[in-house]
C-alpha cells in the first residue's frame, strides 16, 4: 500500500469530514504548513482495545471526534450483525454520560446501527455507565455502547463496548472488531436529526432503571435500621452524572439522603472545582470534606463522573480524615459481602469473589482463613467480570469483584464496576456501624488483626516518550550487574537478567507476561537457570506489545509495573504484608521498597520522570 503524503492525508479527511469544528481545524493546520500537528492528528487512528476506544476529543484520525465515532460505530455494527445469533432483534443498548460532545457521538452511533437494521435501547439522557451493562444483561441485547471518558480530563471522551454478556470485550473480539472497523473506515451516515424517534429506537430509560434500583435493593439488610439510621454523610458527583442515580439508589435502600457538596452536585463538563475529576487525586476530596467540616459531619462518600467507581473518607477520632484507598474499600467490602452472603445462607464454599492480580492480596488471605473461593485475574473488569460469569456457570455464587482503582462489583446484575451500587452498599454498612458506635475505620482495624496488615503505595510515572519506557523495562529485564539472575530461554533469545533484591530485599517470585515467565523461589534456585520449559509459563495471557512485571519480596512485599493502557505512564502497585501487624514494620519496608522502584528499576531522575 502506498503510504499518504500528509498533505494527502489531511486531503482525505477533508473530504471524509462534515463537522465544522473540526474541519476548520485540519484547514488551519493546512494553511499554517504544521506538518508535524498533521501527522500526530492523522497519521495513525485511535486504537480499538478492549477498552474501546478513548482519546483527546479533537480532529484527527487519532482523536475522538464525529468521523471515528461513524467509523468505530459501522465497523462494530457490522462486526455485532456477523457474529451474534439475532443481533437485528436483539439490539444495542447505547448510553452517553455529560461530556462535550457526548450526545452526538451516542446518537451517531445509533445511527450506524440503525442503517445496519439493528435496533437500539437508547438512554437518551444523561446517566451512569452501569446502566448500560444493566441493560445489555437485561434485555439480552447483542451489545452495547457507553460513551464516556470516566475520570479522564474534560477535553477527552471515549467509547466503551460492551458484548452480549453484558461484560467488556476480552481478546480477540478486539482484533475482530478493530479489522471491522478498518474495513467500514468511511462514513456513510451524520444525519442524528430525529435518531430517537427512529422507528428502531427505544427509550430504555424508564424500565431499565426502574429494573436496576430494584436488583440491587436486594442488597438491602435491615429495613428498619436503615430507616431509622443518624447517619449523615456528604456526597460528591466530581461534576459528573452521580447525583439524581445515587439519590434514588439510597432510597431504594431506605437510606436518608446525602448532604450535597453545592459547587459539585451538578453535571458540568468542565469539571470547574477540580484539576482531575478523579476521587483518587490527592485534594479531590477537599471540597467535600469541608462541607463535612462545617456540618459537624463525620463520612464523606464520592463518585467519579461517571458513577462507575466509588470512593470515601471518614473522620477519625483524633479529628484527622482517613482517604480509604481502593484496597481498603475492596477488602472492606469483601468482609460486608460475606456477612451478607452467611445471612442468607449462601455456604462460604460457593461464594466467589476476584480481584486484579495489581489489587491487594489481603482478599486471598481472607478466602484462605474463611473459605469462600478467590481468583485474581489480569487488570480490567473486562477479565474480573467473565471469571466471574465463568465462576457462576460452575455453580458459584458471584460475591465481589474488585480493583484497586476503586472499582467494585458487589452483584451479578450490572457486569462492570458500578459505584452508584457501591455506595448504597456502603452506607448501609456505615450505619450499621454507627448504631453499634463504630466506625469503618474500626470495622477495617478489625480485618488486620484476623487477616494481617496490608499496606500499599501506587503510584506512577509520566512517560510519554515509548523508546523511554521500552529501555526502562529492557533495563529492568536485562540489565547489568552481578546480582541478577541468568534465565536462559529459547535458542537465540538474550537471557533475562531480572534484580535478585529490591531495596536490599531477596525477590523470591517473578511474574512477566511480556516475555511470557512465571517462577517462584527465585531466591533460593541458582541465578543461572534454564527457564525454557512449561513449567515456567504464567497462567495469564501474555502479550508482547505491553510491559507487565511482578516481583515477590521475602520481606511480605509485592510489586507490579505495567504500562498503561489508556494514558502515557508507567504505573507501579506495591504492597507490603505483616502478618503480626507490626505497623511500623510494614511502613518502615514499604517505604524503602518505594525508593527503590524510583532510584533502582525505573532511575527516575537519570530518565528525567
Amino acid at each position: 500500500m502506498t503510504l499518504l503524503s500528509t498533505l494527502q492525508l489531511a486531503q482525505r479527511w477533508l473530504a471524509e469530514d462534515r463537522d465544522p469544528q473540526t474541519r476548520r481545524q485540519i484547514e488551519a493546520l493546512v494553511a499554517a504548513n504544521d506538518t508535524p500537528q498533521l501527522e500526530l492528528l492523522l497519521r495513525t487512528p485511535v486504537e480499538f482495545g478492549t477498552a474501546g476506544l478513548r482519546a483527546r476529543m479533537e480532529a484527527g484520525y487519532a482523536r475522538l471526534n464525529q468521523l471515528t465515532v461513524i467509523s468505530a460505530s459501522q465497523g462494530l455494527a457490522a462486526f455485532v450483525e456477523r457474529a451474534v445469533a439475532d443481533a437485528c432483534a436483539r439490539g444495542v443498548v447505547i448510553g452517553h454520560d455529560h461530556r462535550h460532545h457526548s450526545a452526538v457521538f451516542a446518537r451517531l452511533a445509533a445511527r450506524a446501527f440503525v442503517d445496519r437494521g439493528i435496533r437500539v435501547h437508547l438512554f437518551p439522557q444523561i446517566g451512569p455507565t452501569p446502566q448500560v451493562p444493566f441493560a445489555v444483561r437485561r434485555l439480552r441485547a447483542a451489545c452495547g455502547v457507553m460513551v464516556t471518558a470516566s475520570h479522564n480530563p474534560k477535553d477527552d471522551n471515549g467509547y466503551k463496548v460492551y458484548w452480549e454478556n453484558g461484560a467488556q470485550i476480552k481478546p480477540p473480539l478486539d482484533e475482530g472488531i478493530a479489522a471491522s472497523i478498518e474495513a467500514h473506515r468511511v462514513p456513510l451516515s451524520w444525519d442524528v436529526d430525529g435518531i430517537d424517534a427512529h422507528a428502531l429506537v427505544t427509550d430504555v430509560t424508564a424500565a431499565m432503571l426502574d429494573a436496576y434500583y430494584a436488583a440491587a435493593a436486594q442488597l438491602a439488610q435491615d429495613p428498619a435500621l436503615n430507616r431509622g439510621t443518624a447517619l449523615r454523610y456528604v456526597y460528591t458527583p466530581m461534576h459528573g452524572v452521580g447525583a439524581p442515580f445515587a439519590a434514588r439508589m439510597l432510597q431504594a435502600f431506605l437510606l436518608p439522603p446525602y448532604v450535597p457538596v453545592p459547587a459539585q452536585i451538578e453535571p458540568d463538563p468542565e469539571f470547574p472545582t477540580v484539576p482531575f475529576p478523579n476521587p483518587e487525586e490527592p485534594g479531590a476530596l477537599d471540597m467535600a470534606k469541608a462541607v463535612a467540616d462545617a456540618q459537624g459531619i463525620g463520612l464523606v462518600v464520592a463518585n467519579d463522573p461517571d458513577a462507575d467507581r466509588f470512593a470515601a473518607a471518614e473522620k477519625q477520632r483524633d479529628g484527622s480524615w482517613l482517604m480509604f484507598t481502593g484496597d481498603q474499600l475492596g477488602t472492606v467490602f469483601a468482609a460486608y459481602v460475606l456477612e451478607m452472603a452467611r445471612a442468607r445462607g449462601i455456604p462460604d464454599a460457593r461464594l466467589a469473589m476476584v480481584n486484579s492480580t495489581v489489587s491487594s492480596r489481603m482478599l486471598a488471605a481472607m478466602a484462605a482463613q474463611e473459605g469462600f473461593y478467590y481468583a485474581d485475574t489480569l487488570t480490567g473488569f473486562k477479565w474480573m467480570a467473565n471469571e466471574l460469569v465463568a465462576l457462576h456457570a460452575q455453580g458459584y455464587e458471584v460475591g465481589l469483584g474488585y480493583e484497586e482503582a476503586i472499582g467494585y462489583m458487589i452483584h451479578d446484575h450490572v457486569l462492570d464496576k458500578d459505584g452508584v451500587t457501591a455506595l448504597a452498599v456502603f452506607v448501609q454498612l456505615a450505619a450499621r456501624l454507627h448504631a453499634e458506635g463504630r466506625r469503618v475505620g474500626d470495622y477495617l482495624e478489625s480485618l488486620y488483626a484476623a487477616y494481617g496488615y496490608y499496606v500499599s503505595a501506587n503510584s506512577y510515572f509520566v512517560c510519554p516518550d515509548p523508546a523511554k519506557m521500552d529501555r526502562i523495562f529492557a533495563r529492568i529485564r536485562y540489565g547489568p550487574g552481578a546480582e541478577r539472575t541468568a534465565f536462559a530461554r529459547a535458542q537465540g533469545e538474550p537471557p533475562l537478567r531480572y534484580p535478585r533484591t529490591i531495596g536490599g530485599f531477596p525477590v523470591s517470585y517473578i511474574r512477566d507476561l511480556t516475555v511470557g515467565l512465571e517462577i517462584g523461589d527465585v531466591d533460593r534456585l541458582p541465578a543461572a537457570l534454564d527457564v525454557a520449559g512449561a513449567q515456567y509459563q504464567p497462567k495469564f495471557p501474555v502479550s508482547a506489545s505491553s510491559h507487565m512485571i511482578t516481583f515477590e519480596t521475602r520481606n511480605g512485599g509485592r510489586l507490579t509495573m505495567r504500562t498503561s493502557g489508556t494514558e502515557p505512564k508507567l504505573k507501579y502497585y506495591l504492597e507490603v504484608r505483616n502478618a503480626d501487624n507490626d505497623r511500623a514494620a510494614a511502613a518502615r519496608d514499604l517505604d524503602i521498597m518505594a525508593r527503590a522502584v524510583a532510584d533502582e528499576l525505573v532511575q527516575a531522575a537519570e530518565n528525567e520522570l
